[in-house]
C-alpha cells in the first residue's frame, strides 16, 4: 500500500510513496515497474505457447503426410503409420515439457492479474497482504507449478487424442481396403501382419498402447493445478479422482490439498522462520531498524552469557525466507557483533503471515 508520507527530497513532495522492505519508491516508478515485468512476463509465455502450437503442427503435418502415403499408395504397408503413431507420442512428451515452462510463466502473469491489477479497480487500491511475497519468491526460486503427468493428460485430451484417433482409424481402413477390400474380419486381421509379427499380435499391441494414452487422458482429468489458465470448475467423479491421487503420488496424512481446482495463488504455505539475535552494543538500533524497514514485529528478551555472566538482549523476529538477507544485512551494518541464529518455523500464525483459525 502506499506510504502516505512523501520523500521529502522528491521533485514532488506531496506524492505518495511505496514503501516496502525499507525501500521508498514513488508510487509512478513502482507502477512502471510493474508494467515493464508484466510485459517481460508475457513476452515469455507467449514465446513458449508459439512453441507449444509448433509441435502440434509436427503431429498434424507428419500424421497427414504418413496417412496419405499409406493409403494414396496401394503398394504402401500399413507400417508408416505405426512408426508415425510413436513419432506422435514423442511430440506429445515435448509438448507436455514446454507446457510445463509455458504455465510457469503463465502463473505469474496470473498472479500480478488477480492480486495487483485487478486490485486497481476496486477501490480502495488493497492487494492481497502476501502477493508481493509469493511474486518474489516465484522469481527467486522459480519451480513447475504442475506435474508431466498433468501436462501430458492435459495436452493428450485436448489435441493429441484426435490424433491418435485418426491414425487408428486410418490404420484400420488400410488393412480393411487395401489391396481390395476384405471380405472378411479375419482377413483384415491376416493384413495387420507385420513381417513376423502375426495380425492378431498387432492388433492387442495397438489397442493396449491407445488404452494406455486414453487411461492417462482420464486418469488424470482431476489434476487441475495449472495457475496460468482460466480452467472450469470440473466436479471430479470417484473414480477420475482416484485415479489422479495415483498419478500425483497422493498419500494418506500428507499436505496435499484434496481439492484439485484450479486457482490462481499457489496453495502451499511459503518457508516461514524464526530469528534470535544475540545483540551487542546497538540491539535497541538494530530492533527499530527491523520494525521499520523489515516492517516485522520484533520482541525482546533478557539474557544472560553463561561465560561472561553478563546480560545481552535478546531480539525474537518472526520472517519469510526471502527476507533473511535484507536481516542479516541490517545486523552486519547495524550491529556487527550481533549473533544471528535462524530457525526454520513449523508454523507462523497472526497477523502478516498465515492467519490464526480455531483448532478443529
Amino acid at each position: 500500500m502506499p506510504d502516505p508520507d512523501p520523500i521529502k527530497d522528491s521533485a514532488n513532495p506531496n506524492e505518495p510513496v511505496w514503501t516496502y522492505r525499507g525501500y521508498k519508491l514513488r508510487a509512478s516508478d513502482f507502477n512502471t515497474a510493474m508494467v515493464h515485468l508484466y510485459r517481460g512476463e508475457l513476452a515469455r509465455a507467449n514465446v513458449w505457447r508459439q512453441r507449444l502450437d509448433n509441435t502440434t503442427n509436427w503431429a498434424v503435418i507428419t500424421a497427414g503426410t504418413a496417412i496419405s502415403f499409406a493409403l494414396g499408395n496401394p503398394a504402401g504397408h500399413h507400417g508408416v503409420i505405426i512408426l508415425n503413431t510413436l513419432l506422435i507420442t514423442l511430440f506429445l512428451y515435448i509438448e507436455a515439457r514446454r507446457y510445463r515452462y509455458y504455465e510457469l510463466f503463465a502463473s505469474r502473469i496470473r498472479l500480478m492479474e488477480t492480486d495487483f491489477f485487478a486490485a486497481m479497480f476496486v477501490p480502495p487500491f488493497g492487494p492481497a497482504a502476501d502477493w508481493a511475497e509469493a511474486m518474489a519468491e516465484n522469481l527467486l526460486h522459480p519451480h513447475f507449478s504442475i506435474s508431466m503427468w498433468e501436462a501430458l493428460g492435459r495436452r493428450f485430451r485436448r489435441n493429441y487424442l484426435w490424433v491418435y484417433a485418426v491414425l487408428g482409424v486410418s490404420w484400420l481402413l488400410k488393412s480393411a481396403l487395401f489391396p481390395t477390400p476384405a471380405q472378411s474380419w479375419e482377413e483384415i486381421i491376416a493384413r495387420a501382419a507385420l513381417g513376423p509379427i502375426p495380425g492378431t499380435v498387432m492388433l492387442a499391441i495397438g489397442v493396449i498402447y491407445n488404452g494406455l494414452l486414453l487411461l492417462l487422458g482420464v486418469a488424470t482429468i482431476g489434476l487441475q493445478q495449472a495457475s496460468g489458465e482460466v480452467l472450469p470448475r470440473y466436479s471430479d467423479s470417484a473414480m477420475a479422482h482416484t485415479l489422479s491421487a495415483i498419478f500425483a503420488g497422493e498419500t494418506e496424512g500428507t499436505d496435499v490439498p484434496s481439492d484439485r481446482h484450479a486457482w490462481f495463488r499457489k496453495s502451499e504455505k511459503r518457508a516461514q522462520l524464526v530469528a534470535l539475535i544475540i545483540g551487542g552494543q546497538a540491539t535497541e538500533k538494530l530492533g527499530r531498524a527491523i520494525l521499520t524497514e523489515l516492517q516485522r514485529g520484533v520482541t525482546k528478551l533478557d539474557g544472560t552469557g553463561m561465560y561472561t555472566g553478563q546480560a545481552h538482549p535478546v531480539l525474537l523476529v518472526a520472517l519469510t525466507v526471502t527476507e533473511v538477507n535484507h536481516l542479516k544485512a541490517l545486523a552486519s551494518q547495524i550491529d556487527p557483533a550481533a549473533f544471528v541464529i535462524v530457525l526454520p518455523a513449523r508454523e507462523v500464525l497472526g497477523r502478516g503471515f498465515q492467519p490464526l483459525h480455531p483448532a478443529g
